[in-house]
């Protein structure tokens, strides 16, 4: 039974949880990434629920800032240190630890703000990166710093 009357928009704030960590985790998946659609609906999913929670339990509590600095543990153990030193999964980790921000603003009832979060999550790490043959800022072959 429904009684107090918090069930609707907590029905509601999981659903559209659920739908951003499908958006978000299916890019991540689309690139064979180590964190999809699973981690990052939880992620969003349950930063939804602390936040939702929070707001009702007790608005001045600090829960936001606990559940971004739980998040940033998470989000380092997909970070991955290759050989010669190489980083992997950076970007990976950046959209966890966002997503989490993503369910907090849900969570709050703030849904322009996550969808417009939504969308920049979905659409920055389609951006096509400079490579260091074409960055202006590389050294040619001789130590010199290149013209542009």
């Amino acid at each position: 039974m429904l009684t107090s009357g918090y069930e609707l928009p907590f029905l509601f704030n999981l659903l559209f949880s659920l739908l951003a960590g499908l958006i978000i985790g299916a890019e991540r998946e689309s690139r064979e990434k180590p964190a999809g659609i699973a981690t990052h609906s939880l992620v969003i999913g349950g930063s939804m629920m602390f936040a939702f929670l929070s707001s009702l339990i007790d608005p001045s509590a600090r829960i936001a800032a606990a559940i971004i600095s739980g998040i940033g543990f998470l989000g380092a153990g997909v970070i991955i240190k290759g050989e010669h030193g190489t980083i992997t999964n950076l970007t990976t980790a950046a959209s966890v630890w966002f997503g989490c921000s993503i369910g907090i603003a849900i969570g709050y009832g703030l849904y322009f703000m996550a969808l417009i979060g939504i969308i920049f999550a979905a659409a920055v790490p389609r951006i096509p990166s400079v490579s260091k043959e074409h960055s202006p800022f590389r050294k040619n072959g001789k130590g010199k710093k290149s013209a542009l």
